[in-house]
């Protein structure tokens, strides 16, 4: 069983900067064909300052500072037994190309299920932008199989 003691527990802070060349491929990676996501032209007669992460963007920022792989060993949970539950997103403003943004993350609840077999782990962070506007809410949870 996880160590419910982790619930409240805040994960150390990631910053990125989000670059163009990154976000145009990220876009096409994930078949998004709105040109408002590739050309810096068309993002800005779309209002934007620049080219706008793709919404499911930001949930990169922890993967790329390695805080999940941190996450699982401090919680003892082998790699091999996760599976992706679930990741909503809420915006509050648009994060865009030139932006360097903050991702804060704590650990909102672990519970299981099946009497143990499955645990969940569920995960809420704030993304906030270099002046300190909220730009985003995360919430992921991840399923550990025991």
């Amino acid at each position: 069983m996880i160590d419910r003691s982790w619930i409240g527990q805040e994960l150390p802070a990631v910053s990125m900067t989000l670059e163009r060349g990154r976000l145009r491929f990220f876009a096409k990676a994930i078949g998004e064909t709105d040109p408002v996501y590739t050309d810096v032209e068309a993002a800005k007669r779309a209002g934007y300052a620049d080219l706008p992460a793709p919404p499911t963007f930001l949930f990169g920022a922890e993967l790329d500072g390695g805080i999940l792989d941190r996450l699982l060993a401090d919680l003892k949970v082998p790699i091999a037994k996760i599976l992706h539950g679930e990741q909503g997103f809420t915006y509050y403003r648009p994060a865009c190309a030139g932006e360097t943004i903050t991702v804060q993350s704590r650990i909102a609840d672990i519970f299981d299920k099946k009497n143990g077999a499955l645990e969940f782990i569920v995960k809420t962070s704030e993304a906030r932008n270099a002046a300190g506007e909220r730009v985003a809410e995360l919430r992921s949870v991840i399923v550990v199989r025991n």
